[in-house]
């Protein structure tokens, strides 16, 4: 019987025991839902510096014209 620790409450668990996987109760379910609709959790957003969004914007060489796209 291999135990697992609960992602909320820290407890160990047998996995074979609950139907919240992978927490041990449904009460931890629910209270990770609600950190995570309350924005406790998130996910990093790195802002691209402008260097960075001029490298990615194709450049028009000296013989080149807009015109010559349309």
């Amino acid at each position: 019987m291999k135990k697992i620790r609960c992602p909320v409450c820290g407890r160990m668990f047998d996995p074979e025991t609950t139907e919240a996987m992978p927490f041990c109760s449904r009460r931890c379910r629910i209270i990770d839902l609600g950190r995570w609709l309350g924005e406790q959790y998130a996910i990093p957003h790195v802002e691209k510096d402008e260097e960075d969004e001029d490298s990615e914007t194709p450049r028009l060489s000296d013989h080149e014209s807009p015109e010559d796209y349309y």
